[in-house]
């Protein structure tokens, strides 16, 4: 050690602690990088050598695996921050100015309180008094360079991140459905069929019903899972289907063959307690940094996507004078349907009386003669009947039609879910012949693993008959179909309806 630097250990510096701190970014650099650990551990040897006892050296690793950019709290650098500003400290060990600080605001404040307690600072390359003007000036730009570094190195990984997603061959994580290819950048259907079945189901039924939660509510009343992935749990989980789960799948352009990057943006601010939070935005689709249309094969086309996406915008309630809105349930027949004829606003519905008839009034209130008074307000029991007859008027020539391609419409859907049921059924029978071949695979001695096995064979097989129990029930559930002798009576009624 030079003359120089043990110039500034004092004695005082001497009866105060020395905290050597260890930090590392992220957890793989703490599990890889095991060389760059060990050497800052290895400056509890350098302190020991500049004069202090192994007593008063304290380690602060409590950081590791922890970003030093200022957006993570770190709570080994708070305490030691601490306990600088009382005095406590002689001397923060560290194997270079980067591991302390990557951020300015830290960096500074920590330089200005060690400069008011006469608190030195180290590293490979020397020990610096921050109250001494040289010191503190190779300190500044010594922790410019670690800030500045750390914007290198990130531009350089985003830059290559975003090139490699600008050709599309980016691998990140996909939607459950699809899976990786071989190839760079391919994105193939899932192989389980049930997979594919439950995906093409969800946009079926919203073709049909044409609501997200009408969809949900349809899956909930038919006893179907849905399939979740994750890379915790790479196999995959069935589990009942929430609202998110089926309005993400229903928003997510990857089901429309298009490679997406860039949809969210992520947000720094500052909460109601001071600290540094972080937020992510939804981007506009104009916004999107990438947007690759036909990048694989979808299970809708790009224009299916747009007109569900219109369609998904046009449920939500809409603001005065606006058309669109899901149809509310009620016993009114226009319900979120029927307009002001005065301004426009959508009219609302009231039920009053013991049978809660209903009936349709403005929203829009004026204040005459000092009283509130509204647009309209009207019983709906007539404009309800009125508009039913006109209704029946239009369609009572395509009667028999419409009953033809209900029936077979019905059909259709029995069909479907029985054949859903079934191979929810060879699902199940495959989980509980991996749950056999796990249980006989062990040795009956060990006790403590074949009963776990015992019991996750066991509830294989309940769910397994409970599920063909089920199958069984809705194939006794076939609808009949319609005999030759009343398809003609209903083409009949219908020619003679239309001469009415």
């Amino acid at each position: 050690m030079s003359e120089a630097v043990n110039s500034k250990v004092t004695s005082s510096h001497l009866n105060r602690r020395v905290c050597v701190y260890i930090r590392q970014s992220t957890a793989s650099q703490v599990e890889l990088n095991r060389e760059s650990t060990q050497r800052q551990y290895n400056l509890v040897d350098r302190a020991v050598a500049l004069g202090w006892s192994h007593e008063q050296v304290e380690v602060v690793d409590s950081d590791l695996g922890t970003s030093g950019a200022g957006h993570a709290q770190r709570e080994g650098f708070s305490r030691m921050t601490a306990e600088t500003a009382l005095g406590n400290i002689g001397l923060i060990l560290s194997i270079e100015v980067s591991r302390v600080a990557r951020n300015s605001s830290d960096w500074y404040r920590l330089l200005d309180l060690c400069a008011m307690t006469d608190t030195l600072i180290g590293d490979e390359d020397g020990l610096y008094h921050p109250g001494q003007f040289n010191d503190r000036l190779l300190l500044g730009l010594k922790g410019t360079m670690a800030e500045a570094e750390l914007h290198v190195i990130r531009a350089r990984l985003d830059g290559g991140i975003r090139n490699k997603a600008a050709r599309g061959e980016l691998r990140r994580g996909l939607p459950v459905g699809y899976v990786w290819g071989e190839e760079d950048g391919e994105v193939l259907f899932d192989p389980d069929t049930a997979v594919r079945g439950t995906i093409a189901t969800i946009f079926g039924k919203f073709a049909e019903l044409g609501s997200a939660r009408r969809v949900w509510i349809w899956f909930q009343s038919e006893g179907l899972p849905f399939p979740h992935r994750s890379i915790t749990f790479p196999e995959t989980r069935w589990d009942a289907p929430t609202y998110t789960t089926i309005h993400s799948v229903l928003k997510s352009p990857v089901y429309a063959g298009a490679y997406v990057y860039g949809r969210t943006r992520t947000q720094s601010y500052v909460d109601a307690d001071g600290q540094i939070r972080k937020r992510t935005r939804q981007l506009p689709r104009s916004q999107w940094s990438v947007l690759i249309k036909d990048h694989h094969p979808g299970y809708i086309n790009w224009d299916t996507y747009e007109a569900n996406q219109e369609r998904l915008a046009s449920n939500t309630r809409p603001a005065p004078h606006n058309p669109g809105g899901a149809v509310r349930n009620g016993a009114a027949l226009l319900q979120s349907l029927a307009v002001c004829g005065i301004c426009g606003r959508k009219l609302r519905v009231y039920y009053q009386g013991r049978n809660s008839t209903p009936g349709y009034y403005c929203a829009n209130g004026n204040v005459s003669n000092d009283r509130a008074s509204r647009c309209m307000r009207i019983g709906a029991v007539r404009i309800d009947q009125a508009v039913a007859e006109a209704f029946l008027e239009q369609v009572v020539s395509t009667g028999p039609e419409a009953a033809l391609q209900a029936e077979q419409r019905i059909h259709q859907e029995w069909e479907a879910s029985v054949a859903r049921w079934r191979r929810e059924v060879e699902r199940l029978e495959y989980d509980a012949l991996l749950a056999e071949r796990r249980y006989r695979a062990v040795d009956p001695e060990n006790r403590l693993v074949t009963t776990t096995l015992a019991a996750e064979w066991e509830g294989c097989l309940s769910e397994l008959a409970t599920t063909k129990a089920e199958l069984a029930q809705r194939e006794s559930q076939r609808p009949s179909k319609l005999r030759s002798e009343q398809v003609k009576r209903l083409q009949t009624l219908g020619r003679d309806l239309s001469t009415v």
